[in-house]
């Protein structure tokens, strides 16, 4: 059968296949119903003509029977090509229904052994769409011994309608030399003996072209039965002939009724041909048996001619049949729909489906000579249709795949590119931002996935076994700084619960040391910081009350003497604070920040931090004062 699959695909279901099948089917033709002449004295009524046969040539075609015993007889290709070799060799023309069974076994065979070997190349990983089948070495030599028995058959049949127009030639002398022995009764008398010599030398000649078979013979009965209306003989030779005739026919019709019991119908239908033959060429018998011998052997051919028409009607009704189940599986076939196809075991299952449907086709038998080929061509329309739509899937998946394998080695070469950096930070941030992105990828063909993930994990896991060692010691480090600052800060919660006059003094000290203690844990850096700056804010709003007031005293006296004098008044004074407030909160906040980023892993870098915390100190200092003018001014805005 011709191939179904292409690339499953194919790829894939790359793929099974469907010869086109091909059926002669025997047209069952009635036997023509002809009359025979009698011989007749010369001086009795002209005899009826008897009803015959015609003959029919038909093509030996296959049957069912045949190619099964063929299939049994030649198990192998090289069984089939020998035999046709020996054909070939023989010098003789060969069966035409055993060359075409030889034909479609080896075929057969052959696009076995292909099946084989694609259904091999896949399973083995190959691409359907690339498999090539090899050069098969038995095909041309299999090819050579049938043309030369085309060849030679084409020669023989040249031969053979030479022939035939050679007879042709003859029997119309034949015909006109008895023509002429019947023109008068004295001629008829005469020439007897060369009349009988002329009906021998025509039944030797055998086939003529088959146009001008049915006109030669009723010429020919027609002048016999001339020539006998003419011809002066005894009773005795007359009766002689009769009686060799009517054995003839007897045993013609014996023959006939033992076709009767041949299990093959087909060969027995054919044999009664010939012998309808022989019938029209022996002479007539005696007139008052001639309709009971000719209802005879009439009679056994109706027999297998009826065996014959029942053959065919059942032939017929299983080709029916065949073409209903063959509709169903088409219709079957037509039912399935590719929408929402969108992995290899949603394709591979309908694949499956697919070729169990073919399996099954194959194992029905025709379908009606008209309907078989428009059968077949649908049932392939919808296998193609199927692997055309499987094999672009696989083509599309194929362009994603390699899409995915060109974004995934332009990460890999990234990261074995980052592998040695010592940029710990900045480093880390974009690996990570690069294993995201190898997540968001798809997937890309097998043979490369396992390859590029081993040097994708590689690369990463060096850096970041590489930075582990690297900063241990740092993060040991600002562990140790951690520890020392909530010691700090315990320190703080025991001053900011005690009454002294040095408790601002020790605070002092405290935020000393805390400017001077490193990093700590970068998770940790801003809680540790608030609660810090809480208990510093606490300490000092308790404790800076008094010399508040002296200094709001102070400033009170200035402020009143600086009004009244510049003329200026107090909401002026106070906008201009307000603003210096602001300003220094946004100072302290911007230095803050910047002490976040910096390095204090070095001696310089931690240098710059404490001088920078030092300034963040006297600024909330400043503040503070600031603020407590901005209350004085309140205060005395409030009073006037």
């Amino acid at each position: 059968m011709d191939s179904l699959e292409t690339n499953e695909t194919t790829a894939l279901e790359q793929s099974s296949e469907i010869k086109n099948e091909q059926q002669v089917e025997p047209t069952v033709e009635a036997v023509e119903q002809v009359e025979v002449a009698e011989q007749a004295e010369p001086e009795v009524e002209a005899p009826q003509q008897e009803p015959e046969a015609e003959a029919v040539e038909q093509e030996p075609e296959a049957t069912e029977a045949e190619q099964h015993i063929a299939e049994q007889t030649f198990k192998t290709k090289d069984e089939v090509v020998a035999r046709a070799q020996e054909i070939a060799q023989s010098g003789e023309a060969g069966d035409r229904t055993e060359l075409n069974l030889l034909k479609q076994l080896f075929y057969k065979f052959h696009n076995a052994e292909v099946q084989e070997a694609f259904k091999a190349f896949v399973e083995a990983g190959g691409e359907a769409e690339k498999f090539m089948p090899e050069i098969d070495p038995a095909e041309p030599v299999f090819r050579e011994a049938m043309q030369t028995i085309r060849d030679r058959r084409a020669a023989i049949q040249e031969t053979l309608e030479k022939q035939k127009q050679d007879n042709l030639k003859r029997k119309l002398e034949i015909l006109e030399r008895i023509q002429q022995l019947a023109s008068t009764p004295e001629e008829a008398n005469k020439n007897f003996d060369e009349f009988k010599a002329l009906q021998t030398e025509w039944k030797e000649i055998k086939a003529v072209p088959a146009e001008k078979a049915t006109e030669l013979w009723k010429n020919y009965q027609l002048y016999i039965e001339q020539y006998y209306d003419l011809l002066k003989l005894g009773h005795e030779l007359r009766d002689y002939d009769f009686k060799k005739n009517l054995e003839t026919k007897m045993r013609l019709i014996q023959q006939a009724e033992a076709l009767a019991e041949n299990p093959d119908i087909l060969q027995a239908f054919n044999q009664l041909q010939t012998l309808h033959q022989e019938w029209k060429e022996t002479g007539p018998v005696a007139k008052e048996i001639r309709e009971d011998v000719w209802a005879k052997f009439k009679e056994a051919s109706t027999v297998i001619n009826k065996k014959h028409q029942a053959y065919f009607d059942a032939l017929k009704a299983r080709e029916e049949e065949n073409l209903t189940k063959k509709t169903a599986l088409c219709e079957q076939l037509e039912a399935f729909s590719t929408e929402g196809l969108k992995t290899f075991a949603d394709w591979d299952a309908i694949t499956q489906k697919i070729k169990e449907l073919q399996a099954e086709w194959k194992k029905i038998g025709f379908a009606p000579q008209k309907m078989n080929t428009a059968i077949f061509e649908r049932f392939r329309q919808g296998c193609d249709a199927f692997f055309e739509k499987k094999n672009a899937f696989f083509k599309d998946l194929k362009d994603e795949l390699n899409s995915n394998l060109a974004k995934k080695k332009e990460l890999v070469e990234k990261a074995e590119a980052l592998m040695e950096s010592t940029e710990w930070r900045s480093t880390g941030d974009i690996l990570i931002n690069l294993q995201k992105q190898w997540k968001e990828i798809g997937t890309v063909p097998r043979k490369y996935s396992e390859d590029l993930w081993k040097r994708f994990t590689a690369a990463c896991d060096h850096f970041f076994e590489a930075r582990q060692v690297a900063t241990a010691d740092v993060r040991n480090e600002e562990k140790a700084n951690k520890e020392q600052k909530l010691g700090i800060i315990e320190q703080l919660k025991e001053l900011a619960e005690t009454q002294g006059e040095n408790v601002i003094a020790q605070v002092k000290e405290l935020q000393q040391k805390w400017s001077e203690v490193g990093h700590v844990p970068f998770r940790d850096k801003e809680t540790l910081y608030k609660e810090y700056r809480g208990l510093c804010d606490k300490i000092y709003d308790a404790y800076g009350v008094s010399q508040a007031k002296r200094r709001l005293n102070n400033f009170r006296k200035n402020l009143a003497e600086k009004v009244g004098n510049a003329g200026n008044s107090l909401d002026n004074e106070r906008q201009k604070m307000q603003r210096a407030y602001e300003r220094m909160l946004a100072e302290i906040k911007t230095y803050e920040n910047n002490i976040g980023f910096l390095n204090a892993g070095s001696k310089k870098g931690n240098s710059l931090v404490e001088a920078m915390n030092k300034k963040v100190e006297k600024l909330r200092d400043e503040l503070n004062l600031l603020a407590q003018k901005i209350r004085a001014v309140d205060d005395e805005m409030r009073e006037d």
